[in-house]
């Protein structure tokens, strides 16, 4: 038997939030990865989920004891465009777990078979999507950034069929805080289910802020809550050059933390107005319109809650409204003070946000490497002879930088901050080494071709972003011209 405990509350809630099924099993289920550090603070035995009995119930073949399978129901903006039915089509919630710190957590089957909400899909994963979100979700995890989490990896030899062409499937245990989504609140507003929307609302609010239980109104307080989560969540990935790629609404998780990796991407050269995504074709959740978006689906999420936030229609709005305008604030306010962080600047002072526009431009303009140009500010920090370094990054126009260095040296002056401390600092705010695309890419490849050690290893080196040693170092450069990946794929 496997380890799981599960303590389900989702499955509780009306018929019409899900549909109860059962996994798909699937051929001759194998072991790729399993996060064994994860499983020990869900209260899981790493040992019992990599036995035979463990396998086949991480691939969907045998039901983990007190599991209460079902699929999620929820609706979605996808590029704008509003669809009322979505829900998990190639996924299924076995159920809850509370974790070693009292919190309630997901285990979620990706890629187990077909769902009443599946439409023409078939409801399996591509083994290279699986081991992107993998890869992607573990190493958000090592960043400090909120995320679903990847619990293990199963293949199986079974082929699907993709764009590409047959394929090998594969199944990811993914954990969240939760999987309700924007979408999920969307699927009862769009249907007027007032009752299903409190419940949701009351729900949402019991498991991820009790707080605003207490509140004059719950429901504004909730909103209040999603939106100052996603202002952070957003600044985050700004500040480490990450495009989501498909930020529907579908995709927006009220518990704050990234999901879907489909088409996600990291920038090399800084760039805002990057898109990297396929089916992204207007160029709509480019790097720099990522707040934007973010804003554009909170409004969505703000419409929903309206019944909930007054009887009376006007002030509902000027409630959702007000919330949604604090949104901006918010977000600067993470993004300004992530900034500093990664210039070394402890303290506010009038003109960081000018200083840090000013480097971003010139960055732009020379197609600087966004991750390098800030961790060598990070070593320039401690050593000023590494300022010379600094300078091949600007080979198209060195001269604004050349400006903009020494300003930068007078204000880290101005900083109370001792060298040792700002080290301190600017280290855990510029790492080492990201999921470059170009190595994920290649990692993927490897394991379609049945060679799993580029995945491992990259796997290894994605676990510390900030401490790079020596043998690993070629993974923090940047791609040749022909190592370049210009776009990435869902694999749905």
């Amino acid at each position: 038997m496997t380890s799981f405990r599960f303590d389900n509350s989702y499955a509780g809630l009306p018929a019409r939030f899900h549909e109860p099924l059962q996994p798909m099993p699937v051929a001759q289920p194998s072991l790729l990865a399993l996060n064994a550090p994860l499983a020990e603070s869900l209260g899981l035995d790493p040992a019992e989920l990599a036995s035979s009995h463990g396998i086949a119930v991480l691939a969907g073949n045998t039901s983990a004891p007190g599991s209460q399978p079902l699929a999620m129901a929820y609706a979605g903006h996808q590029f704008g465009r509003f669809v009322p039915a979505l829900g998990d089509g190639r996924a299924m919630l076995l159920g809850e777990v509370i974790d070693r710190d009292g919190i309630r957590r997901d285990i979620q089957l990706k890629g187990s078979g077909r769902t009443p909400f599946s439409r023409t899909g078939d409801g399996r994963a591509a083994l290279g999507p699986v081991l992107r979100e993998y890869l992607l979700s573990e190493a958000f995890a090592a960043l400090g950034i909120p995320t679903t989490r990847a619990l293990a990896a199963v293949a199986t030899s079974d082929t699907i069929l993709r764009m590409e062409g047959p394929v090998r499937s594969a199944v990811l245990t993914r954990v969240a805080t939760s999987h309700i989504r924007v979408g999920t609140f969307q699927y009862f507003a769009v249907r007027r289910d007032l009752e299903g929307l409190r419940t949701l609302t009351d729900y949402v609010i019991a498991r991820h802020d009790p707080a605003a239980a207490h509140s004059a109104n719950p429901a504004c307080a909730l909103l209040n809550a999603v939106i100052a989560r996603q202002a952070e969540l957003i600044a985050r990935w700004m500040l480490v050059g990450f495009i989501h790629g498909v930020m529907n609404t579908d995709n927006m998780s009220i518990a704050g933390e990234t999901m879907d990796f489909g088409p996600c991407a990291f920038l090399d050269a800084y760039d805002p107005g990057k898109v990297f995504s396929a089916v992204d074709r207007m160029g709509r959740y480019a790097f720099g319109n990522q707040p934007e978006m973010a804003q554009w689906n909170l409004a969505r999420f703000a419409e929903t809650l309206l019944p909930l936030l007054s009887d009376d229609s006007e002030l509902a709005m000027a409630a959702a409204q007000e919330a949604i305008d604090g949104f901006t604030p918010k977000f600067q306010s993470a993004y300004a003070g992530g900034l500093r962080r990664k210039l070394g600047l402890a303290v506010e002072r009038p003109g960081d946000t000018a200083l840090a526009e000013g480097l971003l431009a010139t960055m732009a303009e020379n197609q600087a490497d966004f991750t390098l140009v800030f961790r060598d500010l990070y070593t320039a920090a401690i050593d000023p002879e590494h300022g010379a370094v600094l300078q091949w990054h600007f080979t198209s126009n060195p001269d604004p930088f050349e400006v903009w260095l020494p300003v930068w040296r007078a204000r880290l002056g101005d900083e109370p901050t001792s060298p040792r401390e700002r080290q301190a600092m600017m280290r855990l705010a510029n790492p080492a080494v990201i999921p470059r695309n170009h190595r994920v890419e290649a990692a993927l490849r490897a394991a379609s071709e049945g060679d799993f050690g580029p995945f491992q290893t990259l796997h290894r080196v994605l676990a510390h972003p900030f401490d790079l040693s020596p043998e690993d170092a070629a993974f923090a450069d940047p791609p040749r011209p022909d190592q370049r990946v210009r776009r990435t794929f869902c694999g749905t």
